[in-house]
């Protein structure tokens, strides 16, 4: 019969050495393949709409008459958030990092809030609202992390900046 090699005790095992954030962080960032030009991930694509979405729906709103709490918004506020919301919308559609990163602030406090509002809600109506802001906006949240980590990855032949 075959001899079979036997593992070392554990106490004679040489010891694993784990890594540090600094390692497992370059092996992610090694993983990621830069964004090819014209190519939009599928959470940019969802990002924006939701984007022109919001900008769309509260102008509309507004100009249907809606009352929030028994009161009309102010004009200039709705102008403003539609305003910023269609530039998100541009800038995450063209890639720029400081649109989606923006984005996902936004979208972070979104999630926070809707998050405490589980807590308060009155009829199961809100919860199911509240759980589904937190289901969808957190998916989003999550895919739009790899995207920014994409579009700061340099392409092969790209110079390399002066260190």
């Amino acid at each position: 019969m075959g001899r079979r090699s036997r593992k070392p005790p554990p106490s004679q095992e040489a010891p694993k050495q784990r890594l540090t954030g600094e390692q497992r962080d370059e092996i992610a960032r090694a993983k990621l393949e830069p964004i090819e030009p014209g190519e939009r991930p599928v959470p940019v694509i969802v990002a924006s709409a939701v984007a022109v979405v919001l900008a769309v729906a509260n102008l509309g709103c507004f100009l249907a008459g809606v009352e929030v709490q028994g009161q009309r918004p102010n004009a200039f506020g709705v102008l403003l958030f539609g305003a910023l919301m269609l530039a998100a919308a541009w800038g995450m559609w063209n890639l720029r990092y400081w649109a989606l990163l923006g984005f996902q602030a936004l979208l972070a406090v979104t999630l926070v809030i809707a998050g405490l509002s589980v807590m308060v809600a009155g009829n199961l109506l809100a919860v199911v609202l509240c759980l589904a802001v937190l289901g969808l906006g957190g998916w989003l949240f999550w895919k739009l992390v790899r995207v920014l980590g994409r579009v700061k990855v340099p392409r092969p032949g790209d110079r390399a900046e002066p260190q």
